[in-house]
Order: C-alpha cells, then sequence, then structure tokens
C-alpha cells in the first residue's frame, strides 16, 4: 500500500443499512429509482444524484452522537491497525525462531503487519476438498467457513449481532446486521495490477464487509430490502455492465422447474419474470417468497454460497488507462500494458565507471598456484594447511602442506601413467576430470584438485548424486557429456554410497555420459619415481578449472577459469581482504565452487594460510560450531553466508564463554542479498558484547562468472564507513532509486557491499536490451571488466559472447573502453562515496506488466505474515511463468504437517493481500506443499528452476493453492461490444456484391428419384407390416444378439405382425384410440411389437428408456417424468420391470402409486384384434418422441404418420436398402435416428437388421465388430459411446482379433449417429486402429440430427467422402468463419456433418435477425423437408414459444418456405467435388448447439473447444466438462491418477483458457472419473452437471474458486 493516493484511506458512501432499508418508506424508493434513471439516463450529473440522493436519505442514516458517519469507519481501521502492531511486537521474540533466515527483517515484518491491517479481512471462499486429500485431517476442513473465523487484528472490526449459524437464516425476525452492505472507496494507487479489493476507474467497489452475509443472502426479507438496495446502489454510469467477466449473458435465464429429477424442464426458452436484479457483482438477487431458486437450483448448498463469496471478492482488476494494443493475428487484441506517465524516471547524470585501486606488486609473489604450492609443500612441509571436522565438531585430520604436496603429486603421476584404455594413456593433459565428493570431505577435495592442477588436467568439481533423480541432475549429466568428461574421481566412502545397477558398477545417471569412477584414497595412487616431477609453469590463458552454474531456467553452464584469471582473484582476495601469511580462517561454505572456493582452497594456499573447514552437515547439527571453531583457533578470518549467521542466533542461549574478538574480518558471502543485512544487524546486537566488532563484518557481492564483484574492506584499511539505505520499493520496480525517508511500509534497507576489487573497472548497464550506461540514480545489471573474472561458458559461444564480453555504450552509442566486461548477474547501483549497492539478482528478476519485482523481496515479504504456524523451516520459492504474453508471480510454500487447513488457507489469503500491498503486484498462484517434497538443492536450499518445472508440468501435487487470475490478468482482449446488426436485407445485397452464394443446399429430390419402392403405396407404416406379413411372411427383418455373439431373439414378417396383433388386442378393449402409452423395454423384439401393435389399436407409442436397476435413483425419476409429461395413460412393459416399478427401492426414488396402469406383455393371450385402426389422414400423430437434450431439457417431439413414411424413404434412397441388404445397428433404440432405425426402416424396406444393444459391449467389447464382420455387412450405424469402447477397449486386441478372423473390409459405410459437432479426433483413432482388420480410412462418418428432424445428414452409401476444413477458433467466437490452413495456432479442424437426406432443404440464418446468410458464414442451421416433426409435445401449453422451432419463415429472401430451427450452429460450403447428380457438392459443418454455448466477455464459445485445451493440459484429465453459473466460467475435470495430482490440475487447467481461449476460470472443479453424465448418445450432460455442482452433489476431490 505504499503508494495509494493520499484521499483518505478508506471513506464510506452514505449507505442505509440493511435493517433500514425495511423501513424506507415507499415514497423515498420510488425517488431514488427515478433518480438512478436520470443518472443513467445523463439527466443529471453524478454530483447531482450524490447531493439528491444524500438529502432523500438523510433522515434514515442513523448518526452516532453527531459523529459523521464517514469517520465512525476510519477509527476502526485506525484501531485494528494498531492491534495489529502490538500483537506482532509480543509475538517477535517468539516469530524469531524458526523463520528462514535470509529474509528476517523485523522492519519489514511491521510493515507487513500494519499493511495487512489496512485490508479489511475479505471473505474469500475456502477451497472445497475431499477428507482424503487432506493433508492431516482437520475437523474443520471440511466445513465451509460462513462462520468468519476472524484473525486478532480483526477484533475491531468485529461486529454485534453476527450471524453464529452456518445454515442461512431461516425464519426469526431480521438479525440486526448494521453494516451489512458497506461501500468501501480505496485511494486507487498508480501501479497496473492492484489490489483486488480496490476500486478501479470504471469498475465497481462494493465490498460486503461483513461477511456474513454471504449466509443471509438467501433470506428473503433480506433478500428483498437487498434487492431493493442494489437498485439503488450508484454504478459510475460509464462503467462496463454490471458483471464479473465482462458482459452479462444474454440469453434470459431459463428457470426450470425445480423438480430436481435428472432431467430439467421441459421448456427451452421459458422465461420467469421474478424481480430479477444483476447487482454490481453479477450475482441475481430475486425478491421472490421462499429460497430463491437460480435456474432452478436451490441456492442453499454451500457451492453456492462460497460461489457467491466468490463473486463479492472478485472486483475488477484495476487497469492503467492503454491505448495501444499488439496485434495478435487479427481481431483479438490484448491489451499492452502502457508506462503510466506518473512513474518515476531517473533524473541522474550518467554514471561514471568506477576504478578499483591498482593492484600492488608483491615481491616474490608466485608465478602460478601450483608454483605456490610446491614452495610451500617444500619449505614448510609442517605448516597445517587444512584441518577436516566430524559431524560432533572434533577434529579428524589436519593436512599439512607438505602432506598436500605429496599427496596431489601421486595422484597427479597416476592419472597421467597409470590409467590407460587400449594401451593408450586415458587423459592427456588438457583433459576434464569430474570431482565427485561430499561436502564433509574437504581434504581429499583438496588433494584432488591440486593434483588434476600439478597434472594440468581440468578439474569440474560437480555435487554427489545421490539418487538417479536428484534435481537438476540430468543438466549437470549434459554438462559432463559436452565438456567431454570420462573420468570422475571420488573417495572410498562416497563411491560406496552411489547408487549401483545390478552388475555392482556405479548406476548410469539420467543423462549423463558413461563415467569410469575412479577413487583417490591412498591404496589406488602410486609413488611417482624419483626422476618424474610435475611440470610447474607460469599461469597461462589455459584452463585451470571450470565451476559449474544453474541459470535461471535450469540450465547447467561449465565457467572456465584460465589459470592467469584464478592467479589474479587470489592477488586480489589477498589485497583486498589484508590476508598474511598462515593466518587461520573459518570457511563454513561449500568449497567446491564459488567464494568457499576461492577463499577456502585457493587464496588460502596462495598464503599459506591454515583453513578450519566446517561441514553443513555439522552446521545442522550445531548451528554454533563456526562461532565456537572461531574461539578455539582464534580464526582472524571467517567466511559465512547470512544464513549461518541466523543460525547461530537461535542457539547462541547455550554457550556463555564464546569470544569472537580474534575475528578482524567475519566475509557475508551473500552480502549482495538484500535480507542480508537484517542479519548482520542482529547477529552484531547478539555478539557485539562476546567481542565481536562492528567494523569487522564485510559482506562481498559475487558471481560465478565475475567472481568476487566487490567486498567491504576490513577496518584496518582505513576506508569510508559502511552504508544502509532505505529505497522505495515502488522507485525500485520502475528502476529508479528514491530514498524513502518516510515510514512508508514498502521500503527495503540494503547494505552496501563495500568497494571495488582491486585492479577492476566496473560500471552498470541497462539490464535489458543494449548495454547502455546508467544514470545514477537508475538500477542496471553490474559488470565488471578485470583479468580475474571468468573466461567464457564451456562450449557455448553464443551465451559466452553475450555475458563475458560485453561492451557497455554510452548513450549515444560509444563503447566506454577498449577492454570488454563480464556481466555478473547482479543487480544494483553505485552509491556515495563509491560503494556498491546490490538489490537483486538477474535470476530473481520477475518483469510483471513492465515492472520489475525482485523474487527474494516477495518471499520475504511472504515469510513476514506470521511464517512460524504454517511455513516449514520458512521454505518458500517463488518464481514466474509466462501466461498470456505477461510474467505471472508463482509462491510455493511447504507447509507445516501440523498446520489446519483453515489457517492456512487464512494465511495464504493475507500473504497475497501483504504482497499487493507492500510491492503493488498480484500474485498468480500461491501453493502449499507437503513437507519436505520441495526440491532440494545441493546445501538444502529449494531448487527453484526444478520447482518451476514441476508446476508447469504439473508433478508439484500442492496440498493447498490459490490462483487469482482475476486479479493479476489485466491484459486480455476488450469485451466485445456487438455492434448494431446489419440489417438482412443489407446482408443479402452485400452478399450478391461481393458475389457470395446465399448459404443454401438440399438433397435429392424426392420427385424425380423414381425407384421400385413398392412401400411408397402405402400411407401408413404399420399397412406396410401387414403387407409383408402377406407377401414375405418368412422374411427375417431382425436378429438381435447377446453379449455372446448369438442370436438371442429373431423375428420374421409375420411373427412381428402376429405378436404385434396380440398386443393390439389387449389394447382394444382397455383403452380409446388416440390414448398415448409408454413402452418400457429394453432393446429387443418386444419393444417394435408393441410399437405396432399400439399402431394397430390406434394408440400413440412413446418410447421409454427402462430404469438402471443399480441406479433406479436418477433414472427412475426420467421415466417417471416422461410417462407423467406424455400424458401417458399406459405403460406396457416385462414382467421384471413390471416389479421393478412397483419396488421398495423405487418408492425410495418416485412416488409409486402415482404409475398409471402398468401392462406386463410377456404372457399375452393368443388374441386376434376385431380390426385394425384405420388413421383418418396421415396428418395424424403417429409416436412421440422423448429425448433429454444435452442442456439437461427434456423435449418431446410429435412425428406425424407422413412424417414417418417420409423419414424412411428418405433413409432407404440414402443408404440403398432392399430386402436383400442387411444392416447392423449398435445404437438405443428409444429416440432420434436410433429408433428410426431399429423400428421402422426394416418394416419400410425390407431390409435385415442385425440388432446389437450398446449395454452387451460392456461385457464384450468386440460383439459390434465381430458380428459386422460374421454377417459381412456393408452399412452399419453406432453411437460415439460405442466408438469409444471400441477404441479404448480394443485398441490393443487388433492382432487377437485377426487371429479370430474379424475382417471389416465389407464395411462401405460406418455412420456414427449423433446431434453434434462430428468428433474428429474419435473417428480418426476409430479408423487407424481399426485399419489393419481392413476397415477402409474412407467409410468412417458421421449424421446429423436434432429435435425438430432427427435426421437431417447421413453419408449413405453414394456421394463423396466427408471433408475436413480448418477453421480460426478466435473468429468461430465471433460468429465468424474463417478458413485456415491446417496446423496454423488457433485452427480447430470441423468434419462434415455426412450428406444432406433427399428431400431435405438447408439453410444458414442468422439467429438475431433471421435473414439468410453467404456462403462460409456461421448462423443457425434450418431444415424444411417431409419429415420434420410437427411441433413440441409438452404439457404447459407452452407451444407458442416454440411455435418458430417448428415453422419460422426468413426475414428476407425467400419469405415463403417453412422451416425449423435446429437450434444448431453451423455454415455451409460448397466444396470442388461433385455429387451423385453432377452438381458440385455443398457440405454441411456443424459446430455446436446453441443452448450448449458460453456468453462470455461478449464472445461465443463451445464448450468442446475449452474442453479439449482442457483435457491436453494434463495426462491425467480423463474427460471434462464447462460451464457458467452466475458469469463465472466453471471447468470440471475427472482425474485419472491419485488423488494427490488433483491439486495440479488447477494452475495448468486456468493456464490453458488464459493461453487459447483468453478467459479466466472462476472455479476448477476436480472428481473421480465417471462423475460428468453422459446421455445414451454418448453427449456429456453439462446442465445435470451444473445441477449437481450446485446441489453439492458430486462429491469432488477438490474445488478451487480463483480469485
Amino acid at each position: 500500500m505504499a503508494e495509494r493516493s493520499s484521499t483518505g484511506l478508506l471513506t464510506m458512501m452514505l449507505e442505509p443499512t440493511p435493517a433500514l432499508a425495511m423501513t424506507l418508506p415507499a415514497e423515498v424508493r420510488e425517488k431514488l429509482a427515478e433518480l438512478e434513471l436520470e443518472l443513467s439516463e445523463g439527466d443529471i450529473t453524478q454530483k447531482g444524484y450524490e447531493k439528491k440522493r444524500g438529502k432523500l436519505l438523510a433522515p434514515y442514516i442513523p448518526q452516532i452522537q453527531g459523529v459523521d458517519p464517514s469517520l465512525q469507519i476510519d477509527n476502526r481501521i485506525q484501531a485494528s491497525s494498531q492491534v495489529a502492531l502490538q500483537g506482532s511486537k509480543s509475538n517477535k521474540s517468539r516469530a524469531a525462531n524458526t523463520r528462514d533466515e535470509r529474509f528476517r527483517s523485523d522492519l519489514h515484518t511491521e510493515a507487513v503487519q500494519a499493511a495487512l491491517a489496512k485490508y479489511k479481512e475479505r471473505k474469500m471462499p475456502m477451497p472445497s476438498k475431499r477428507r482424503s486429500v487432506l493433508v492431516q485431517s482437520s475437523v474443520e476442513a471440511c466445513t465451509p467457513p460462513d462462520t468468519s473465523s476472524a484473525s486478532e487484528d480483526e477484533g475491531s472490526l468485529r461486529r454485534h449481532g453476527r450471524l453464529t449459524t452456518s445454515t442461512p437464516y431461516q425464519g426469526h425476525s431480521h438479525p440486526a446486521v448494521e453494516h451489512w452492505f458497506n461501500r468501501v472507496i480505496q485511494g486507487s494507487s498508480t501501479s497496473s495490477s492492484a489490489s483486488s479489493t480496490s476500486s478501479h476507474p470504471g469498475g465497481r467497489s462494493v465490498t460486503t464487509t461483513n461477511t456474513t452475509a454471504h449466509a443471509a443472502l438467501n433470506v428473503n426479507a433480506a433478500a428483498t430490502a437487498l434487492a431493493d438496495l442494489m437498485a439503488h446502489t450508484h454504478l459510475d454510469n460509464h462503467s462496463a455492465p454490471p458483471d464479473v467477466t465482462g458482459l452479462s449473458e444474454r440469453s434470459s435465464h431459463h428457470a426450470e422447474r425445480p423438480h430436481v429429477a435428472s432431467v430439467r424442464g421441459v421448456s427451452r426458452g421459458f422465461n420467469h419474470h421474478t424481480s430479477v436484479m444483476e447487482t454490481a457483482d453479477g450475482c441475481e438477487w430475486r425478491g421472490e417468497g421462499s429460497l430463491s431458486l437460480i435456474d432452478g437450483v436451490p441456492v442453499n448448498s454451500r457451492v453456492s454460497n462460497k460461489i457467491q463469496q466468490l463473486l463479492n471478492t472478485l472486483k475488477r482488476p484495476k487497469r492503467p488507462p492503454l491505448r495501444e494494443f499488439f496485434v495478435d493475428d487479427f481481431e483479438e487484441l490484448l491489451d499492452v500494458q502502457q508506462p503510466d506517465p506518473n512513474q518515476p524516471k531517473p533524473e541522474g547524470q550518467q554514471m561514471c565507471p568506477l576504478e578499483g585501486e591498482p593492484l600492488g606488486v608483491v615481491t616474490n609473489w608466485p608465478p602460478s598456484l601450483p608454483a605456490a604450492l610446491q614452495r610451500w609443500g617444500t619449505t614448510q612441509p609442517k605448516s597445517p594447511c587444512l584441518t577436516a571436522l566430524d559431524n560432533a565438531g572434533k577434529p579428524v585430520y589436519t593436512l599439512t602442506y607438505g602432506k598436500l604436496w605429496t599427496r596431489s603429486q601421486k595422484l597427479a603421476y597416476t592419472l597421467l601413467n597409470k590409467l590407460s584404455s587400449r594401451n593408450e594413456p586415458l587423459l592427456v593433459p588438457g583433459d576434464r576430470v569430474a570431482l565427485v565428493f561430499p561436502n564433509n570431505d574437504p581434504v581429499m577435495f583438496m588433494v584432488a584438485f591440486y593434483g588434476c592442477l600439478l597434472a594440468e588436467l581440468v578439474p569440474v568439481p560437480i555435487e554427489v548424486p545421490l539418487t538417479r533423480k536428484d534435481a537438476g541432475s540430468q543438466q549437470i549429466g549434459f554438462l559432463l557429456g559436452s565438456c567431454g568428461v570420462t573420468l570422475a574421481l571420488t573417495t572410498d566412502a562416497c563411491q560406496k554410497g552411489l547408487p549401483k545397477a545390478q552388475t555392482g558398477e556405479v548406476a548410469t545417471f539420467k543423462g549423463w555420459p558413461r563415467l569410469l569412477w575412479f577413487v583417490t584414497d591412498g591404496k589406488h595412487v602410486v609413488k611417482p619415481p624419483k626422476d618424474w616431477h610435475p611440470p610447474i609453469r607460469e599461469a597461462s590463458n589455459d584452463i585451470a578449472y571450470i565451476e559449474y552454474k544453474t541459470s535461471k531456467e535450469g540450465s547447467t553452464m561449465g565457467i572456465t577459469v584460465s589459470h592467469s584469471a584464478m592467479l589474479a582473484h587470489c592477488h586480489a582476495l589477498t589485497q583486498a581482504c589484508g590476508y598474511t601469511e598462515g593466518e587461520t580462517i573459518t570457511n563454513v561454505l561449500d568449497f567446491k565452487r564459488e567464494a568457499g572456493l576461492w577463499h577456502g582452497v585457493l587464496t588460502s594456499v596462495m598464503n599459506r594460510m591454515h583453513v578450519i573447514s566446517i561441514p553443513y552437515s555439522l552446521m545442522k547439527v550445531n548451528p554454533l560450531s563456526w562461532i565456537m571453531k572461531v574461539h578455539t583457533y582464534k580464526a582472524r578470518v571467517a567466511v559465512v553466508k547470512s544464513r549461518d549467521m541466523h543460525w547461530s542466533l537461535l542457539a547462541q542461549r547455550d554457550q556463555r564463554d564464546i569470544s569472537l574478538s580474534s575475528l578482524r574480518m567475519l566475509i557475508v558471502a551473500d552480502g549482495a542479498n538484500p535480507w542480508s543485512i537484517s542479519s548482520c544487524d542482529a547477529f552484531l546486537n547478539v555478539f557485539q558484547s562476546r567481542g565481536l566488532r562492528p567494523e569487522v563484518i564485510c559482506p562481498c557481492a559475487s558471481s560465478s562468472e565475475a567472481m568476487t564483484v566487490a567486498i567491504r574492506r576490513p577496518p584496518e584499511m582505513g576506508v569510508p564507513p559502511p552504508g544502509k539505505a532505505v529505497l522505495s520499493m515502488g522507485g525500485l520496480s520502475h528502476g529508479v532509486i528514491r530514498v524513502d525517508t518516510e515510514e512508508k511500509l514498502s521500503v527495503l534497507t540494503v547494505q552496501d557491499v563495500g568497494q571495488v576489487m582491486p585492479g577492476a573497472l566496473v560500471c552498470v548497464v541497462r539490464a535489458e536490451g543494449i548495454p547502455y550506461l546508467c544514470q545514477t540514480d537508475e538500477v542496471g545489471e553490474i559488470c565488471v571488466s578485470s583479468g580475474s573474472t571468468g573466461v567464457a561458458y564451456y562450449g557455448l559461444p553464443g551465451m559466452t559472447k553475450n555475458i563475458f564480453e560485453t561492451v557497455p555504450v554510452t548513450p549515444s552509442g560509444i563503447p566506454i573502453s577498449g577492454r570488454p566486461f563480464t556481466r555478473t548477474s547482479l543487480l544494483g547501483f553505485v552509491g556515495p562515496d563509491s560503494l556498491v549497492f546490490v538489490v537483486g539478482k538477474m535470476d530473481g528478476l520477475m518483469v510483471v506488466s513492465g515492472r520489475r519485482h525482485n523474487a527474494d523481496d516477495v518471499v520475504a515479504t511472504a515469510l513476514a505474515v506470521e511464517p512460524m504456524k504454517f511455513v516449514y523451516r520458512g521454505r518458500i520459492a517463488v518464481f514466474s511463468v509466462s501466461v498470456l504474453h505477461d510474467e505471472r508471480i508463482v509462491v510455493v510454500a511447504e507447509q507445516r504437517p501440523d498446520a489446519s487447513e483453515e489457517d492456512s488457507f487464512q494465511w495464504m489469503s493475507r500473504v497475497l493481500q501483504a504482497i499487493d500491498s507492500i510491492h503493488q503486484v498480484g500474485v498468480y498462484c500461491l501453493a502449499l506443499v507437503p513437507a519436505n517434497t520441495l526440491p532440494k538443492a545441493p546445501l538444502g536450499g529449494i531448487h527453484i528452476s526444478e520447482t518451476k518445472q514441476r508446476f508447469l508440468e504439473g508433478a508439484l501435487h500442492p496440498c493447498n493453492v490459490l490462483m487469482c487470475p482475476h486479479t493479476c490478468v489485466t491484459n486480455l482482449p476488450k469485451p466485445r461490444q456487438k455492434q448494431p446488426e446489419v440489417g438482412p436485407a443489407s446482408m443479402i445485397v452485400g452478399n450478391l456484391v461481393a458475389g457470395k452464394r446465399i448459404a443454401q443446399a438440399c438433397g435429392r429430390d424426392l420427385g424425380q428419384l423414381e425407384d421400385n419402392d413398392q412401400a411408397r403405396k402405402f400411407l401408413y407404416i404399420q399397412d406396410v407390416l401387414q403387407w409383408r406379413a402377406q407377401a414375405t411372411p418368412d422374411h427375417p427383418l431382425f436378429l438381435v444378439l447377446n453379449a455372446k455373439g448369438t442370436v438371442s431373439s429373431s423375428a420374421s414378417c409375420l411373427q412381428l405382425h402376429k405378436r404385434a396383433e396380440r398386443v393390439a388386442a389387449a389394447l382394444m378393449g382397455r383403452l380409446n384410440t388416440g390414448d398415448h402409452v409408454a413402452l418400457v423395454y429394453p432393446p429387443g423384439i418386444d419393444l417394435i411389437a408393441t410399437f405396432y401393435g399400439c399402431l394397430y389399436a390406434g394408440c400413440v407409442p412413446v418410447t421409454v428408456r427402462p430404469p438402471h436397476p443399480q441406479n433406479l435413483a436418477t433414472t427412475l425419476p426420467t421415466v417417471k417424468m416422461i410417462v407423467e409429461v406424455s400424458k401417458s395413460v399406459c405403460i406396457l412393459t416385462t414382467q421384471a420391470i413390471t416389479k421393478l416399478l412397483k419396488s421398495k427401492e423405487a418408492a425410495a426414488a418416485v412416488d409409486i402409486k402415482s404409475w398409471p396402469t402398468v401392462l406386463d406383455t410377456d404372457d399375452l393371450p393368443r388374441k386376434k384384434s376385431p380390426q385394425m385402426y384405420k388413421p383418418p389422414t396421415p396428418e395424424m400423430l403417429a409416436y412421440l418422441d422423448f429425448s433429454v437434450s444435452t442442456t439437461g431439457i427434456l423435449a418431446g417431439v410429435k412425428m406425424s404418420h407422413a412424417a414417418t413414411s417420409a423419414l424412411c424413404r428418405s433413409i432407404k434412397l440414402q443408404c440403398e436398402l432392399y430386402p436383400s441388404r442387411q444392416i447392423a445397428i449398435c445404437l438405443d433404440p428409444y429416440c432420434g435416428l436410433g429408433f428410426a432405425l431399429w423400428c421402422l426402416c426394416s418394416v419400410y424396406s425390407g431390409h435385415q437388421s442385425i440388432l446389437v444393444p450398446p449395454l452387451e459391449l460392456e461385457s464384450n467389447a468386440s460383439l459390434w465388430l465381430a458380428a459386422v464382420s460374421q454377417y459381412k455387412v456393408r452399412v452399419t450405424f453406432c453411437s460415439y459411446s460405442v466408438m469409444e469402447m471400441c477404441t479404448k477397449g480394443l485398441g490393443s486386441q487388433t492382432e487377437a482379433l485377426r487371429l479370430r478372423n474379424v475382417n471389416l473390409s465389407c464395411v462401405r459405410t460406418c455412420m456414427v449417429v449423433a446431434e453434434e459437432r462430428p468428433r474428429i479426433a474419435l473417428t480418426q483413432s476409430f479408423s487407424k486402429i481399426f485399419k489393419d482388420l481392413g476397415l477402409s480410412p474412407r467409410a468412417v462418418s458421421t449424421t446429423f440430427g436434432c429435435r425438430v428432424n432427427v435426421a437431417i445428414c447421413l453419408q449413405g452409401t453414394a456421394g463423396p467422402d466427408p471433408t475436413t476444413v480448418y477453421v480460426d477458433m478466435r473468429a468461430l467466437r465471433h460468429d465468424r468463419v474463417r478458413l485456415v490452413e491446417r496446423g496454423s495456432p488457433h485452427s480447430l479442424p470441423l468434419m462434415e456433418s455426412g450428406k444432406i437426406l433427399p428431400g431435405v432443404k438447408v439453410i444458414i440464418a442468422n439467429t438475431e435477425t433471421k435473414g439468410p446468410l453467404g456462403d462460409s458464414h456461421l448462423g443457425e442451421i434450418w431444415v424444411s423437408s417431409p419429415h420434420n416433426a410437427t411441433g413440441y409435445y409438452t404439457v404447459y401449453g407452452e407451444e407458442a414459444l416454440h411455435a418458430d422451432h417448428f415453422n419460422t419463415k426468413l426475414s428476407f429472401g425467400d419469405t415463403q418456405t417453412v422451416w425449423a430451427r435446429t437450434g444448431y450452429l453451423g455454415f455451409l460450403r460448397r466444396t470442388e467435388l461433385t455429387d451423385a447428380s453432377g452438381e458440385r457438392h455443398d457440405a454441411l459443418y456443424v459446430v455446436g448447439s446453441l443452448d450448449e454455448t458460453l456468453e462470455l466477455r461478449g464472445m461465443r464459445y463451445h464448450p468442446i473447444d475449452i474442453e479439449t485445451s482442457v483435457i491436453r493440459s494434463h495426462k491425467s484429465i480423463a474427460e471434462c466438462a464447462v460451464f457458467t453459473w452466475t458469469n463465472l466460467l466453471v471447468v470440471v475435470v475427472e482425474l485419472e491418477g491419485s488423488e494427490q495430482e488433483a491439486l495440479d490440475l488447477v494452475a495448468l487447467v486456468t493456464n490453458v483458457v488464459l493461453e487459447e481461449h483468453y478467459l479466466i476460470v472462476g472455479v476448477v472443479v476436480v472428481v473421480d472419473p465417471g462423475v460428468i453424465p453422459i446421455n445414451s448418445r454418448g453427449e456429456k450432460q453439462r446442465m445435470h452437471l451444473r445441477d449437481g455442482f450446485l446441489a453439492d452433489q458430486l462429491d469432488p476431490i477438490y474445488v478451487a474458486y480463483n480469485m
């Protein structure tokens, strides 16, 4: 909150309290409404509106004894911040205990606590989690936090009369919730990504302060009051429409009937006009009696409460004014963050390069490091060189200079002369050798290092690989491979501990080259002969050693250091630190690299110093060990990191008699970490009393590339006093240094890292782009030019040029010096007295919306939020990931095992607020993982790049996740504003002018098709059956197969006729003609026979899928509903189902007493009906076809006799069906084309149908294909679910099927019966898998039908193959079709849905204007055909609403033809192919159902596209379904895998939907496989899913509410 504008932090708008809203007289409310209207019409200014409104409300607003209400809230806030501060101070002693050392700063903690106190606790919806996923099961974990669990800091914000129950308030008088509805306007900060609670100019700033408001939202009285209140809540008149995501849904809100059966109401567009208001938060408030029903779901489930909470917390993110965009292809313009004109800019002079003092000339300085070793080894052999300690702190071995010299010589001789392969020496001088030594064995390492130098080999020290899957181990392998390393040196103990292969050899690690392992212990090396001497040369530019370094991205580079640079660096360090011969130094750092190597292995030998090496393992056991060693050995110098100082503080109470007075230098190796200052200060506070002088603390800055860059000199060198800078973080984020004197919250205090190294030239350059010199008050990357830096990245010339050969230039482009500079990757500036200050590292730099943030700073802020309770050992990783063209900040922390869910969640929300407040940047994702699960770096830190990699791969397995895309993502494209539609007439004219044809197409003309169709002479299908029973009585019509593939029942023409007569005879006495009869049968001959029996008796059959005995609760209500809605007076069924309908289990699901008469047709008497019923006209109703649409709406359509015959004839012509043909059908026989193929077509055309009930495939997946092969079927039909069962169940068994002689080469056409966009991926994989069994790749196609016409397209046997086109998915969102090349970005493949049937005409019409559209335009598919259904059959007499579905006319052009609207979007495209009649072929492409589309941000999305992206995002996502709820996008994913992966999916799902669809996911729900409901056609029932989710019935593994 550092840069909030100063307009009073919180002011309260004059708002009536809800209790008061009750008492507002009606006339006042009316006047308020008028005012509101005037304001929205622009007849009154904002100021005038507020004044008048204030006057109206003044008498009703209670004053507290003359105190202005706007002050009341302010006092409360201040009080609370004081409380918070006291709290944080009293915690301090306790908090100092285990926090991560690097980032401790009491000052910072106070700043964070103060910032948090300024926030009102916003109630965020806590994610819900299944018990089994909890890290530990805490009791509260599963109960949603409806009762506010406030923290201490919120004490003063508590209200009286807070609701104590978490259930919605039911009937007692209205509770006294005073400020139920406070508007909190916060001064907006200038930052681009600001806090989620503050307002932004065009947004709303309604914050429900009392958290229990959510619990009470459903209260009637309150709801009415609130609805009224909301009606008067002013919205800025220039603000966008009032909802969260951009545009409110245009479609009217369906309120389906509240029988929450498995089917939702019958109607499609039935509007429910209660007083529904879209409020400022985009939630709906209804003033109705009882619980409000939003979209048919009682809103008292905890899910809805949570969504309500989510909507209340989602305020539009603030956006700076935007002018320019970069074009992301065509119309989706992503906002580019423009620099804020008020942001601070550097104003200083251009900096001058800074020179270190010259390198002094030292007499008899050795010409190289081996020469120094030789000198001391021969002249001072007894002098101690290195003392190694064990884990108890006892010295185990002291290496003398004599020993080091002789042992190194032995090793050098052995390496060069005793190792050979194929009689060639294995190593020659200049070869690289890996050094693999554990951190507790410095002696062996030192011998090996100097042994290599003496043999002129190049040592490459690396970490000991502990397992085959160490973090970053693969990258190390890559480094070794690129260096050509073939030999690794190690110790005996270490070699024994390495993972072994079965052969007993050391295992090959992932990504590593094959290595020979050589143990350097005494018994393996030989003494060189007397005449052998190692070559001791002057330091040259040859490579001396290679130090590894891991980059921000995780790749490992080898930095080569030459002999001369190594020598020069030792010289410079000796001079800067004032090292003298024989000094004692304690080293706590890793001796293999960086400062530990430079001071403890190289410079120490140069000066014959004695090093006490303290292993990391000892520090873990006893953090005081290094201080005790300084005391024992009277060490003059200690080399430590701030971590070591911090750890010793925690343990210092135990030791009284320690003195640090011998120290003349305490070198803090990570002094460049901005947070090291707090460790230094705290350490000094404690140890000053034990002889530590303040001036001996010497922070230094270094990097692997440039080695030591700057170091504070010891006091005796007469240097200027140390400096400290208090910098504004806001300034730093813009790369500018602004010293902050006021006590602001967001400041960074840094200490200097001393002066530049001797003999070095240092400058600061711009970090990105051309290396221009910075101005004096600008932060940039520090660059060094000296003889003592690294030389190159081994084997990477391009990167080397970039880093080691930078040429800094002045603003006019002139190089500042002839010599190249090395970039240090340190960000900083040069302060007064030529002191160097470092504020961050390039590795930790995150550039978000043009502002820079340092990962370490963010870690520090997170740690300052009471970390003790939650973060395990202070382990937090911060990094950024790139999503939607900007960096997004991710924070991952290890959670303590004993932290409860509630507490952790609360901690997470506070961390978000703290980071937002201190850094003014939003956190995209905050994840908690179980303790000890983050990948570790060698010395126990967190391996950041590996953590990032796991996050992006979905392999982190967090136990808690909070995503905040709504707050962070501010560069989404502007919501699309709908342009005023062009009129239909101008559309036609435009198309004519452009030479485009109107998009219409038709199948072959029925009139011109002469065929010897005997059935045509009959008007009614039942007459055709009687005729066939006489003409070909024994001709087999139907064969039904069972799971074994044998024929379970069959029927010839006569048998079918006889069975139908029996049914008719049973019905005629009981029922009247025209009565509706429900047929509840399993798939089989009974169903077909009773269908014709009903027609014989003059009844209207309704086929109904029988209830599933194992799942009565969901399937029986659907049966009941169809029976009721169809007004069936009788149910015909089998004996088994009759029992089921009346069973005890059924009684639990429905009211079984209200079933109509149930007739069991199993044993009907063999009676002939007196006479057949003859319908008076073919327009009479033949049957009703009921089906549940994918939107969960039950719709029954009326099929007349004429339409039935026309449908059969059309299919007969398209598929060339004759009595001699056989077709195989694997479909459900209850509705649509499945019913027609199963029950009608065989009777009409006389062909034999082989019927395969899809249920049988569950026990025998190959049943259908085996039958097709056995009967040599040319034409077959199936559903997507059947196709999926075959691809999943038989994918690996094609070989076995071939051995069983399954051959599919007979199939000419295999059609998938569908009412959706063709599923290309599925049909293609089916074709590919069964190609081996002879299936022609051209055989598979899809059909298309819908409620108004069950068969519009069907591939048939003739005509061109179906074509596939690629369209731009982004254009589709704008209702446009734009064809693109295959594989281009955002391309979506669409396959033609078969050929248009004979007699069918199709046109594409504009959904709004109802005018015709041109070729390749997206619109609604309208159809005209003799087999269109004649209308919906519904109970509620709403035919008027749907009249236009069945008979609508174009508003322009051909206004005579009567069309039916399919409710599907699609387009027509004329292809180059010719059809049977020689005309060019018109292909129809179905894009998706209009009812299913999601209107978000003014664009139209098809759920399937979002789902496809989501399924691709992680291997464990088995299925996905999306829907919207109160304008939030909800994504439900089925997790195939262990439940610990559930939370990995949240970020991946959010990322992929943002990247590919520019949408922010509101809720991610992770469920078990099989939870997403699928109908018989294999289509997802997204609305059922939605109802189940809102009613809390899904038992999700995890629900994440994105902020």
